[in-house]
């Protein structure tokens, strides 16, 4: 145990911070130890889980072995600046411990260049936190150079290059290493595992009989990461088919595996580890509004639109979800970010994520055959439920049909290779997509393209013009619905290795535009 010291009075100034999309808030963490009654307060802003930080700082400092704030019999006052922002979680723990046992003289380091983060134990353990990668960014952006992180949060840290990151496992540790009489060793970056060597979990093409317009479908809202519809009665394959989507998603790039497993480290999913896959998200059809696209009783956290960022969002019986709930996906569709205002606070998150949505013709699902026992009025109304701007975001409605039941004998189930196909070709179009895009910000696939940028980067012939002028006026498409035909041409154009939109791609794709539901 170390030595007891008298705590002395003194002021001390370190940084901690405060995590956020799209990066932390750095904060000055000030104790300032003066003669005078005994008093312990936190200031700046704190919320609950803040203000309790109290006695968990007072026993972890005690049961380090050193003089706990609690036994002072002077006023100790901790200042969170800038005042005006709310500090919440128990990252702000660590750096006040330090900041105390800095200002009363028990520990004696410069703190420049430094930033500590982390919750601790009663028995002085420093216990993981969200959003470190958040906090491991503004490290970078604020010219730092040192981090101090929970153990378990060193992974998803280390995806940020330009500082040195330190793993904390206790405050004894960590006050050791800056008195300099053991030194805590710097992390060294793991490997990044690429998605090529990791096992696919859940259904893939080969595993899908017959449904071949559903897969080719599937294949061509992948490559250009367009939103998709797949309709069909009940039992035909359209989850399965959502799912074995998972298995042609292309890796994610350095720059949107931060950006997603920083997403991910504030939500509390990311287990301290980097996210290399793009992410799927399934929610339940009767998830709450606040849940799918973000918000709270208290600051706004991100919803499912968010965790979906740079993936997939799934919505199985997608008119089974609340109207609100499906009202709400307008913005996200289109400008792919959300915007959350509450009494309490406001932000905009990112959402740029595929929608893979899946639906029954009916209530009953056999809409067209004799089974169907459901009255006119009850299936207008039902459909109603996929109002016309929600539907006309999405790009491409696919049929889902019966399967025969030859189709399924068991000494038809072999190998066939198709998802590997498949996904070379949806990597051949990405890469397409990739040098296409190379100098246009804000855009990497073909489904990111804003309007103006259509004469440029997505050509078409003049026949190919005069099948979607005519095609444009027989199907009624509004102008979102023309530029959208538009991309998804350019999808299919990529596949096929085209560098101009021709009649046939524009035909395929007008094909997914006519919604029969």
């Amino acid at each position: 145990m170390a030595e007891k010291q008298k705590i002395a009075s003194g002021f001390a100034r370190l940084f901690g911070a405060q995590p956020a999309l799209p990066r932390a808030h750095v904060v000055s963490v000030e104790t300032d130890i003066t003669k005078g009654l005994h008093a312990f307060t936190i200031v700046g802003l704190p919320d609950k889980s803040v203000e309790e930080a109290k006695d968990r700082i007072a026993s972890a400092i005690k049961n380090s072995g050193f003089e706990s704030p609690k036994r002072s019999n002077k006023k100790i006052v901790i200042s969170l600046a800038p005042a005006t922002l709310k500090k919440e979680g128990g990252a702000f723990d660590l750096p006040m411990a330090l900041s105390f046992m800095l200002a009363s003289e028990q520990v004696k380091f410069n703190p420049a260049g430094k930033l500590f983060a982390g919750e601790l134990a009663l028995d002085g353990e420093v216990r993981g936190i969200l959003g470190a990668l958040s906090i491991a960014i503004s490290v970078r952006d604020k010219g730092l150079k040192e981090l101090f992180l929970p153990e378990e949060n060193l992974e998803e840290a280390s995806l940020v290059s330009g500082i040195t990151l330190f793993g904390v496992s206790s405050l004894k540790e960590l006050m050791e290493h800056l008195n300099g009489k053991k030194a805590i060793a710097p992390y060294i970056k793991k490997e990044r595992s690429r998605v090529g060597e990791q096992e696919i979990e859940g259904p893939i093409f080969d595993d899908i009989r017959e449904q071949n317009s559903a897969k080719r479908g599937l294949e061509i809202a992948v490559a250009g990461r367009h939103n998709i519809a797949l309709y069909g009665p009940p039992g035909t394959g359209k989850t399965m088919l959502a799912r074995a989507a998972t298995a042609l998603l292309p890796e994610l790039s350095l720059e949107e595996v931060i950006e997603v497993t920083m997403i991910h480290s504030l939500a509390g999913t990311s287990e301290g580890r980097a996210i290399v896959r793009a992410p799927f998200r399934s929610p339940h059809h009767t998830s709450s509004y606040a849940s799918l696209i973000g918000g709270g009783s208290s600051s706004p956290r991100p919803g499912e639109v968010t965790l979906a960022h740079r993936g997939v969002l799934f919505l199985d019986e997608f008119p089974e979800f609340h109207r609100d709930v499906v009202q709400a996906l307008r913005e996200p569709l289109e400008d792919k970010v959300v915007s959350i205002s509450r009494a309490k606070g406001s932000a905009i998150f990112p959402a740029n994520f595929m929608l893979i949505a899946a639906l029954n013709p009916c209530p009953c699902g056999f809409w067209g055959t004799a089974r169907c026992e459901c009255m006119p009025h009850i299936v207008e109304k039902y459909r109603r439920k996929i109002s016309g701007p929600v539907a006309d975001r999405i790009d491409m409605w696919v049929s889902v049909g019966d399967i025969a039941p030859e189709a399924m004998a068991m000494r038809k189930r072999k190998p066939t290779g198709e998802t590997e196909a498949v996904r070379e070709r949806i990597l051949k179009a990405r890469a397409k997509q990739n040098e296409r895009f190379a100098d246009t910000k804000g855009v990497s696939t073909n489904a990111d393209m804003k309007a103006r940028q259509l004469d440029t980067l997505a050509k078409l012939t003049q026949k190919a013009e005069e099948t979607l002028i005519g095609a444009a006026r027989s199907l009624k498409l509004s102008p979102r619905g023309y530029h959208r035909t538009i991309k998804l041409a350019r999808t299919v154009a990529d596949l096929s290795g085209s560098d101009t939109i021709e009649p046939a791609h524009m035909l395929e794709a007008l094909q997914y535009r006519a919604r029969e539901l």
